[in-house]
């Protein structure tokens, strides 16, 4: 086998890698020589069909299958031999011409990993900002429940509907020259009087109704309504009013607690201390983890693979892309994006690079994920495959170094993190949530006053402070991880266009219900552990293999 260096530019590296026909067809016969007696053929006895008969009928797939595990060996041979850190899957292709009984010819491509500098991690200096859980917050939040909560007693005959009651009703919507419109007919809707959650003008005439009652109401459909056919148009709707509730008094108290699924009042409270301190331990270390990033960046800097910088670069796009789509002018939301293009494309760099130095400080401090944490990652993402999806996953898992290293990566990252806090000098200081929410959003770090999402006025002024992420690439798999992103980023604040008024949700399988805003969910008091899944690989670019740039080439794996 032969290997000829044809590029050694910076982090780019080419190759011209030559197999010899004799070691390509030293295989097939080999091959040929398992398989044979396997054959079966009319008119010869189990394993005596000739070799010439057996080449002539399998020997084009034993051929492509040589080809393949000689072109898969010498891949490794090569990275093997010339010491080579693979930044992506190398780019691999089989020279045009090649014919069965020649040399093959490849010409391989990659980017390598750079040689990150040692770490200066000596000296870290952070400040820990924390909020306490008292009783206070924890009261609000029980009001909260209670007031999500609330119980709906029945009224006496002939009481009149007011603003906060609750309506049922029957409802047939019509357009104004009489004809039921498709999808207007509902039974049995619940309507909070005053919550706003229907077209304007509806729950207002609704006030005043009575039980048994049959009442029309007219109203105009919003401009952007989600039913084109009834945008900006008017209609009336023909209620029977089922009946009228009254809201109890939202309390505090050991049936809330039960109504929750809990045994008493105090357990309740301690879950919802916990999920208290929780989040605001989770913010307390989003700030941490930010500034502790900021330092790693100031101080150093070095090339990245422009390769690993594209994948996250159109991993950060996709995911814009995809949150545009949800904005009451996607069109406008797109072009304010493309303005800043070349943020996100520092963002992307930024994580990669610092990914890339987390994962060198990990590896010379002895920094491991082990073997019991990762099969604890695999099973968690295994949890939203079912069935046999769920142990092709995890085989896939098993069988492919990006895909694990990938599944891997984030927890390696807090591992670093955590590695990192202890050698810091910390100094504590006790803080609002208010201010450490302002303090995460803000571009210096810090910022008093408070929390509020004028994105408008929140465009950070320095293009290399508009990252506050960072990514893991795990270089003791055989292939690196692609970067993630972690908690507490801060992305370039978006300039959203003006709000229209919020498109209606349909109400229940093809109903056109005059429907506003879906009403708030209850609230559950038990912790969530947003840690808990981990991403699976699929949908990031930098874990796929490249293909073959000619069709002859096999597909391939380094």
């Amino acid at each position: 086998m032969q290997t000829v260096e044809t590029l050694n530019e910076g982090l780019k590296r080419a190759y011209t890698l030559t197999i010899p026909a004799k070691d390509i067809e030293g295989r097939v016969d080999a091959e040929l020589k398992r398989v044979a007696p396997q054959v079966r053929m009319p008119g010869f006895r189990p394993g005596k069909v000739p070799a010439n008969l057996v080449r002539k009928m399998h020997g084009p797939a034993l051929l492509q299958d040589a080809l393949n595990t000689s072109i898969q060996e010498g891949i490794q041979s090569l990275i093997a031999e010339q010491q080579l850190r693979p930044a992506i899957q190398p780019s691999v292709e089989l020279v045009e011409g090649y014919e069965p009984g020649k040399d093959a010819e490849l010409k391989i491509e990659l980017e390598v990993l750079p040689q990150v500098p040692a770490p200066a991690i000596d000296g870290l200096k952070l400040e820990k900002l924390t909020v306490p859980a008292d009783d206070a917050t924890v009261d609000a939040q029980l009001q909260k429940f209670a007031d999500q909560s609330k119980r709906w007693d029945d009224t006496e005959e002939g009481y009149a509907a007011q603003p906060g009651d609750l309506v049922t009703v029957d409802f047939v919507g019509k357009t104004m020259d009489g004809v039921a419109f498709e999808g207007g007919t509902g039974s049995d809707m619940a309507v909070e009087l005053g919550a706003g959650r229907l077209i304007p003008g509806f729950e207002e005439q609704v006030v005043g109704a009575k039980a048994g009652e049959d009442r029309q109401i007219k109203v105009t459909f919003p401009e952007d309504y989600q039913a084109k056919e009834l945008a900006g148009q008017d209609a009336t709707f023909d209620l029977v009013i089922k009946s009228v509730k009254t809201a109890g008094e939202a309390t505090v108290d050991e049936e809330l607690a039960k109504n929750l699924g809990l045994e008493s009042l105090e357990q309740l409270r301690g879950l919802v201390r916990g999920q208290i301190e929780q989040e605001l331990a989770g913010l307390t270390r989003t700030y941490m983890k930010r500034k502790l990033l900021d330092q790693l960046a100031a101080g150093h800097d070095f090339e990245v693979p422009p390769s690993m910088v594209e994948a996250e670069f159109q991993q950060i796009w996709s995911q814009l892309e995809h949150e545009a789509t949800h904005e009451p002018d996607p069109k406008a939301a797109m072009e304010e994006m493309e303005k800043e293009r070349d943020d996100y494309r520092a963002i992307a760099e930024r994580r990669v690079r610092l990914g890339l130095l987390l994962s060198e400080i990990g590896q010379a401090n002895g920094v491991e994920v082990s073997s019991q944490e990762m099969n604890r990652l695999i099973a968690q993402a295994a949890q939203q495959y079912r069935g046999e999806e769920q142990q092709r996953f995890i085989q896939y898992i098993q069988q492919e170094p990006m895909a694990a290293a990938q599944l891997r990566a984030p927890l390696y990252e807090d591992k670093v993190v955590d590695f990192l806090f202890d050698k810091a000098e910390v100094t504590e200081r006790e803080t609002t949530r208010e201010d450490l929410e302002a303090a995460i959003e803000s571009e210096d770090g810090f910022a008093t006053g408070t929390h509020h999402h004028d994105h408008d006025n929140h465009k950070p002024k320095q293009k290399a402070k508009k990252a506050d992420d960072a990514s893991s690439t795990d270089t003791d798999a055989a292939a690196d991880a692609p970067v993630e992103a972690i908690e507490g980023e801060q992305k370039p604040a978006k300039k959203p266009a003006a709000k229209k008024k919020a498109a209606e949700p349909q109400d229940g399988e093809g109903e056109a219900a005059p429907v506003k805003k879906p009403a708030a969910k209850k609230a559950k008091p038990v912790a969530q552990d947003q840690n808990a899944a981990a991403e699976a690989p699929a949908g990031d670019e930098a874990a796929k293999p490249k293909k073959a740039a000619a069709k002859k080439a096999p597909k391939t794996e380094a």
